[in-house]
């Protein structure tokens, strides 16, 4: 259990104050009001929750005083005992919760998410798998109230996706579907199959916070923009006009491709706006690999050479490997309800190792 100190509890309810006299002053400006009322909402529940491990801490201090205190009325010392029980049941709640509460926050957490899927070994199964878990984030985006688009896609002949790249927006996305980017697997019967042997494919999953134009600036001059003519499958759909945009950022080699719109226009700007999320992920990778020995998480990293979860038709179930997770719900979870089970798991486990590895916040 990670304690954290008296004085750690002072400052932060100090600091609190601070922010409460400054926005009741009236000599704010606009801009200045903003950033105060950010730090406000990011501080308070934070301040709330020293204050309770605080008031806790005070009552048990007075009641183990009276108990101890030998010349205390036996009634007394009576009720103070039994009060002191519900609060040393309660304060190590308080205490884990202000613990959790104090965890270094990833920046990214609150930025809508680029969701990539891309078919891996396993020919057709694999891209009808990809679609599968398009239709899985697609339904649990929906139930958050989330918007998902599709940027682009590159179907299969059988169905499914080959490759398929979808911005979502909405509160907290890459917060919730940071956890899913490695290699997920599948294991069932593909229909062709006659003989009733279970195949194994897979399908890669990146989730990819989206920049604010703050975060990334892209110099026209490092860009290589090449157009041509989109084609679809089989030759099938051949544009007449050259609207298909290829960008490659010069300086870091990346390559994205956008050809769904039918504008070149809107082509391009689909393209920036993907080139975009993973130069962000790309430098977010860098400064990561600075702090690469302040923890390592049993979570993992989101590598997506990891495989993290496996899909077992046969037998019903769903197992993520990086927490050892098993649960028979495949149905529920491919339709995007039972995934919330596995992403509070692995968001549990992942504030588990990084309290384990907090020293006492003094």
């Amino acid at each position: 259990m990670t304690r954290i100190s008296g004085e750690r509890i002072a400052q932060i309810e100090a600091r609190f104050g601070k922010i409460q006299a400054r926005m009741s002053s009236g000599t704010l400006d606009g801009e200045e009001f903003v950033q105060m009322a950010k730090d406000y909402a990011e501080l308070e529940p934070v301040a709330r929750a020293a204050a309770e491990v605080r008031r806790l801490r005070a009552e048990l201090e007075v009641l183990e005083g009276l108990i101890a205190d030998t010349a205390s009325d036996p009634d007394i010392v009576a009720l103070a005992a039994g009060e002191s029980v519900g609060i040393r049941e309660r304060l190590p709640v308080a205490e884990q919760t202000l613990a959790l509460k104090l965890l270094p926050r990833d920046s990214a957490d609150m930025r809508p998410a680029m969701l990539e899927i891309r078919a891996g070994t396993g020919g057709d199964e694999a891209a009808l798998f990809a679609g599968d878990l398009l239709r899985m984030y697609s339904r649990f985006a929906e139930d958050r109230g989330w918007k998902i688009e599709i940027i682009s896609a590159s179907p299969s002949d059988v169905g499914g996706f080959k490759e398929v790249i979808a911005s979502v927006n909405g509160a907290g996305v890459f917060a919730k579907l940071k956890y899913e980017s490695g290699v997920h697997r599948v294991q069932r019967v593909p229909e062709t199959e006659s003989g009733g042997r279970i195949h194994t494919s897979a399908a890669t999953v990146a989730v990819l916070p989206e920049p604010e134009a703050v975060d990334i600036q892209i110099n026209d001059n490092d860009l290589r923009i090449d157009v041509y003519r989109a084609s679809g499958s089989g030759g099938q759909h051949v544009n007449t006009t050259d609207s298909a945009v290829r960008i490659t950022h010069l300086p870091s080699g990346l390559v994205v491709t956008q050809q769904d719109e039918k504008s070149q226009h809107k082509n391009k700007a689909k393209a920036l706006k993907v080139l975009g999320a993973r130069l962000y992920e790309l430098e977010r990778s860098k400064v990561a690999a600075t702090e690469a020995d302040a923890r390592k998480s049993m979570v993992g990293s989101g590598d997506r050479s990891e495989r993290i979860r496996t899909y077992n038709f046969p037998q019903g179930r769903v197992t993520d490997h990086r927490i050892n997770l098993t649960l028979h719900r495949l149905d529920e979870i491919l339709a995007g309800e039972g995934l919330y089970e596995l992403i509070d798991a692995l968001t549990a486990q992942d504030q588990a190792d990084r309290l384990a590895n907090m020293e006492t916040l003094g």
